[in-house]
């Protein structure tokens, strides 16, 4: 088992950034770190996975859709510490664009609700700042998928 919180090393995670006629798709959190927080499809890379799989199983497992994985849009970090400055969390984070090719919308595994949002939307959901940008730059691809 993985120990997340106090972790004795950064862990890495993998997100989804799905566009769909002028949409991305979100998922709300329902297990800390971030619990409550609107944010990307994703979760942690399991020992023996590639990078591409584990972002197509993470976003099955968390939205019950099928993806293409495109290109690698950010490479970020989420460090969370507690009150006495103690690393509590330690990500590095790969969020890909990616197409839906298959499934049916609904919000499973550790995600609370899941649901397509504008672009114009996006500022008015409680998000982290490093989710904002990367939806940014997504959102500029062209066609939202290469």
């Amino acid at each position: 088992m993985v120990k997340r919180r106090y972790p004795s090393y950064p862990l890495v995670g993998v997100a989804g950034v799905i566009i769909q006629k002028g949409k991305v798709l979100l998922i709300k959190r329902g297990k800390a770190p971030g619990k409550g927080e609107w944010n990307i499809p994703g979760g942690l890379v399991e020992v023996g996975e590639r990078l591409e799989e584990a972002v197509k199983r993470e976003t099955y497992e968390e939205t019950g859709l099928e993806v293409d994985v495109g290109m690698l849009l950010e490479v970020s970090d989420r460090i969370i510490r507690d009150v006495e400055g103690r690393v509590m969390y330690h990500y590095v984070l790969l969020d890909y664009l990616c197409r839906m090719v298959g499934g049916r919308l609904a919000a499973a595994s550790d995600a609370a609700d899941a649901r397509w949002v504008s672009f114009e939307d996006i500022d008015s959901l409680d998000l982290p700042k490093s989710v904002r940008n990367v939806l940014r730059k997504a959102g500029k691809r062209e066609g939202g998928y290469e």
